[in-house]
């Protein structure tokens, strides 16, 4: 089984990247989906953030209040390796477990969707990286159309490494400034080599 990371900045594409991927027969786990599992009520990661970031972030029907949340950890660097000594370790252990699996079934491709792949040292887990990218004036587009403000944008560009670090790294780039069905023919391009 070929295992691939699927990374990029935010705003960029690795959602639509995978669900091409997923078309075409991949398996696909995605962190951030992981991450949200996480933290539902009852889980002990949602029990280490509130003890670590008050009952605030936490909504009356004991929900975690993202928006609370993120407000903190990104204008904040050190409350955000909290969080993160919190979350990825436990995301790690899904994904790696999720590889595991899949490997057992005999699959021939598994791809993990991990935004903060370089940043959290994962790329030893990989045959090959994806790099999903665009210019920052289309990725800063894509995110005021999700209704963040400017300065949440600069905090969240600011959590990541750049884009041109990442690419520089990655085995694949799939530029996503142009129309769905160029992108598509990039990732049948890469999905055909893998």
């Amino acid at each position: 089984m070929k295992v691939c990371g699927l990374t990029g900045g935010v705003g960029m594409g690795k959602s639509t990247a995978a669900g091409f991927l997923r078309s075409r027969g991949a398996q696909i786990v995605d962190a951030d989906e992981l991450a949200r599992q996480l933290v539902q009520p009852g889980q002990p990661a949602l029990a280490e953030i509130q003890t670590e970031f008050g009952r605030t972030i936490i909504a009356s029907d004991g929900r975690l209040r993202r928006e609370e949340l993120a407000r903190i950890v990104f204008a904040d660097a050190a409350a955000r390796k909290k969080l993160e000594t919190i979350l990825h370790p436990r995301i790690g252990e899904r994904w790696l477990a999720q590889i595991e699996t899949w490997r057992g079934e005999n699959r021939a491709l598994a791809v993990v969707v991990i935004p903060l792949l370089f940043e959290t040292r994962a790329e030893s887990h990989f045959d090959k990286i994806i790099c999903v990218a665009c210019s920052a004036p289309v990725q800063r587009e894509r995110l005021l159309a999700r209704g963040w403000t400017p300065e949440q944008i600069r905090q969240r560009l600011a959590a990541q490494w750049p884009v041109e670090q990442k690419f520089s790294r990655a085995d694949f780039v799939v530029w996503t400034d142009g129309a769905l069905d160029a992108h598509a023919r990039q990732l049948e391009r890469i999905f055909v080599k893998l």
